[in-house]
């Protein structure tokens, strides 16, 4: 049986005052997301630290879930990091899921000094992380040797509301990300390989049809070689381009990751890409869950534009 759908959207920006800031969050709310996204970045113009904007955004409201997209893991020691999520966890009665990445976007690494380590070394200190998280969500104190990480009978606290820990996205486009996601997550993000030899705009690129086949094929393959069943994982990825063709007020939103293709053969082949009427939008997303298992989508850009495709298909 097919998993039930699952939408999120940006977390709104600091933009105008911290009232209206809070009324957008619950007006997401009320259109039906499950949850509001963030990134994690520090340079390029990013305002907001993920962690205590989602904390904030709990307030605010009584039923969205909040995730980020996705935590780069060289910012945060997992020991702290863990320590972050269980308590919001806590606080908010089981409304966070924990979204976790290797790291790329090196105008970070070098404003903070932080080495930026080949891809493979990242990817490998992000597998240990998630073992540590995963871990200190345990009912009894945990210990850790890796390469990375060392962890001495720490007694992870607070014990989660979700059990056995808020479920964990892990997100990436390479085959070393995806096999570790396969393997470790319980929700697979599915994204465009992001390399520093690639300008952001082409990266929608590397998500046509064949391309997201590919992905989630290697994730499958990994969680059935890990004892696990590749159908009780959840898939998300995010939509790059949007355009709810008969909604009043509707404009395509294009992410900065797609503002190079402009190719109509190419936006139609993407399942990052999602134009046309809402009957015909709610239809293209029922085959992407038929056909490559995707139930979890980002939709970024106007929230109210995409809500009535997230009520049909929420519902």
């Amino acid at each position: 049986m097919a998993n039930a759908f699952r939408f999120s959207t940006n977390m709104p920006a600091l933009t105008g005052s911290m009232p209206e800031w809070r009324d957008r969050l619950r007006r997401i709310e009320d259109l039906g997301y499950w949850s509001v996204a963030i990134s994690d970045h520090f340079t390029a113009g990013w305002k907001m630290e993920p962690v205590v904007a989602m904390t904030a955004a709990l307030e605010a409201t009584t039923t969205l879930r909040v995730i980020p997209l996705v935590l780069a893991n060289d910012y945060r020691h997992p020991v702290m990091l863990h320590k972050s999520m269980a308590t919001l966890d806590v606080l908010s009665e089981g409304r966070v899921e924990i979204g976790i990445g290797a790291g790329w976007m090196e105008s970070d690494y070098q404003a903070a000094n932080l080495p930026y380590d080949p891809a493979p070394v990242r990817i490998e200190r992000l597998g240990e992380s998630v073992e540590v998280i995963k871990g200190l969500f345990g009912a009894e104190p945990f210990s850790y040797v890796g390469k990375h990480y060392e962890v001495t009978e720490l007694d992870g606290l607070p014990k989660p509301v979700q059990k056995p820990h808020p479920e964990v996205l892990i997100g990436g486009g390479s085959r070393r990300v995806l096999e570790l996601a396969g393997a470790s997550a319980d929700i697979v993000g599915i994204n465009p390989v992001m390399r520093r030899d690639r300008a952001d705009g082409l990266a929608l690129l590397d998500l046509t049809s064949k391309g997201v086949a590919r992905k989630v094929a290697i994730a499958r393959r990994s969680a059935r070689a890990a004892g696990r069943d590749p159908d009780a994982l959840r898939y998300h990825t995010s939509i790059r381009s949007l355009h709810i063709t008969d909604v009043p007020g509707s404009k395509r939103w294009v992410s900065s990751m797609a503002t190079e293709v402009t190719d109509p053969a190419v936006l139609a082949d993407s399942p990052a890409v999602l134009h046309g009427s809402v009957a015909s939008c709610v239809e293209q997303l029922r085959q992407r869950r038929d056909e490559y298992g995707l139930d979890y989508f980002h939709l970024g850009g106007d929230p109210v534009a995409a809500a009535p495709v997230v009520a049909r298909l929420s519902s």
